[in-house]
């Protein structure tokens, strides 16, 4: 299975690489903030393809079609581009992201940067890498020397104080704080040591799926904001090295009263 799934999201990646290249890319706007182009569509209709072309009996859940069939315990969470806005401004952050869920649990996920050339992977007990070599987790114990990164939901015009003073109260504390706009990434930079901690909220099970279950299999911890237990269908999420955890959440938790 990891086989066929890094073989589609290869295949997958060479669409949105030949997209970035190009200069006339369509773009629509499915709101005021969230955009969706010809390449999100294209990729998404190339995997969905290639899933139910090779396991026609299982379930797909995509971010712009939401395909479910509630009956199969084989379920595929895909992101067919994370990061559209940096993709529309020709900003490399931007990855596509797969995971495959067998009865009710992800065992293989991938998330790959085309752009870059960087595809991180795990398997359930197999640990992650990135293009084949082990990655771990950091060993930052101290967020006054931890690099944290965060995200803002798509609502953030109508709520950005509200953001910004999470973002603010990071800012006093870690040694810096990034904000790049893929989720799945920034997932994978904690896993392998580049980041220490993030978090954010209202992101989507495509968002976070694979990139979770990346940071999980190099020793990181995640949960939501509230609670210890966490799953990638939650509204919040903070992930992190786990040696900073706690910290994280205890300021998330001191943020809004």
């Amino acid at each position: 299975m990891i086989d066929f799934l890094l073989e589609i999201i290869r295949k997958a990646g060479d669409i949105v690489r030949e997209a970035y290249l190009e200069t006339d890319s369509e773009i629509s706007h499915k709101g005021d903030v969230d955009l969706v182009t010809e390449c999100d569509l294209a990729s998404e209709a190339f995997l969905v393809s290639a899933i139910r072309r090779q396991f026609p009996g299982h379930a797909i859940l995509t971010e712009e079609q939401n395909i479910i069939s509630p009956s199969s315990d084989h379920l595929w969470i895909i992101d067919p581009l994370d990061g559209t806005t940096n993709f529309a401004h020709r900003y490399p952050f931007l990855a596509v992201s797969i995971a495959y869920q067998m009865e009710g649990s992800i065992v293989a996920g991938a998330v790959y940067n085309p752009i870059l050339q960087e595809l991180f992977q795990a398997e359930a007990g197999a640990g992650a890498y990135l293009n084949g070599q082990p990655i771990r987790v950091s060993e930052k114990t101290d967020l006054s020397q931890a690099l944290v990164a965060t995200g803002f939901p798509y609502d953030r015009w109508q709520r950005g104080d509200f953001y910004i003073q999470e973002y603010l109260a990071f800012l006093k504390r870690a040694q810096g704080v990034r904000r790049a706009g893929a989720a799945a990434i920034d997932l994978c930079y904690v896993a392998c040591g580049r980041l220490d901690g993030f978090f954010e909220r209202k992101l989507h099970p495509w968002d976070l799926a694979a990139g979770s279950f990346i940071l999980q299999e190099a020793g990181g911890n995640v949960t939501s904001y509230e609670r210890k237990d966490w799953h990638y269908t939650m509204d919040t999420v903070i992930a992190s090295n786990g040696l900073i955890h706690h910290d994280m959440q205890t300021i998330l938790a001191s943020v809004h009263g």
